[in-house]
């Protein structure tokens, strides 16, 4: 594993973020299972066979450096119970490589609660502070009024719309592209 990410913990209030490890798979593959996660991404429930294959990749990803074209994906608990209610990750934003993006899920029983604010800040907070990053990346569907609300309290700005994106990116395109500068999140 990335020496930098061996040691990761991040604790923030009520969240501790770290990543993941083979005894989280059954949560995590649980919390998975719920369509309505998946109203504004790009893929959606999986078979096990398939999720722990994911999985796999998940965990083999910590292997990849920050010099590299990474993607990093971590595991979020509450830290009052230590119940898994979901997932945050920083990596490449493939249609803008080598440039890094943000991304968060949290499970609808948690959802409305701030879970997802506090851990986009922490991993913004690390991925600046630690991994390097000079600028960060974030999008969402325009419906997606709850990340929208996230990436405005975070201090990202407004870029553009996506257009014209072709291949796997296409679907992609309609959505909100946003940018956070380490020295805008700092202040």
């Amino acid at each position: 594993m990335n020496t930098a990410l061996s040691k990761m913990r991040l604790e923030t209030e009520r969240l501790i973020i770290r990543p993941y490890v083979e005894s989280d798979l059954m949560e995590s593959f649980e919390l998975m299972q719920d369509p309505e996660l998946f109203t504004y991404l790009h893929f959606g429930v999986m078979s096990q066979e398939s999720y722990q294959k994911l999985f796999s990749w998940l965990i083999n990803s910590y292997q990849t450096p920050f010099d590299a074209s990474f993607k990093y994906s971590f595991a979020i608990f509450k830290k009052e119970t230590g119940a898994f209610i979901g997932w945050c990750g920083v990596g490449v934003l493939d249609f803008m490589s080598p440039e890094k993006e943000l991304y968060y899920l949290i499970g609808r029983n948690d959802w409305g609660k701030g879970y997802a604010t506090e851990a986009a800040r922490a991993l913004t907070a690390y991925s600046f502070e630690v991994i390097g990053l000079d600028r960060i990346y974030a999008k969402a569907d325009p419906r997606n009024k709850g990340s929208l609300k996230i990436f405005e309290k975070l201090g990202f700005t407004f870029e553009r719309e996506l257009q014209g994106l072709s291949g796997d990116d296409e679907e992609c395109n309609g959505e909100l592209l946003y940018v956070l500068a380490k020295e805008q999140f700092e202040k």
